[in-house]
């Protein structure tokens, strides 16, 4: 009888360091639209998403939370790292999940990166990186 008591035990202990850190571990940004390899016009929509984490607008410092911004043909700003905002560093401070955009015709790059409250980057591995080819 204990034996089967101490293994509820850690299993409870188990879901409960799960449900608690799990979803740190989990948490992401990715692109709705367009997807990688599109094809897209000069000017087009881009969709973003989130799982494991809240959006906030800028200047919100809660934690675990941020706004996206979109690099354009640019590395990843490292993180806690300020991100520019200029014509290649596309800042949604208001907590926006989509935008539109407009690109010369060519291949680009488009990184979806999260950003806290004073715009410091969460890192890569709040990133996501496609790549669309503009007619």
């Amino acid at each position: 009888m204990r034996l089967i008591h101490t293994l509820i035990l850690v299993s409870v202990a188990a879901v409960w360091i799960q449900l608690s850190y799990g979803s740190e571990k989990k948490a992401r940004v990715f692109f709705i639209e367009p997807k990688d390899g599109a094809e897209v016009s000069q000017e087009f929509v881009a969709k973003f998403g989130i799982e494991g984490m809240e959006l906030k607008p800028a200047g919100d410092m809660t934690k675990k939370t941020g706004h996206f911004h979109i690099l354009i043909d640019d590395a990843v700003t490292p993180k806690k790292m300020p991100i520019p905002k200029d014509a290649t560093h596309i800042h949604y401070g208001k907590a926006q999940t989509e935008g539109q955009l407009k690109l010369a015709p060519g291949k680009h790059k488009l990184t979806l990166l999260l950003g806290d409250g004073a715009h410091l980057s969460y890192g890569s591995k709040m990133s996501s990186t496609i790549t669309v080819e503009v007619k």
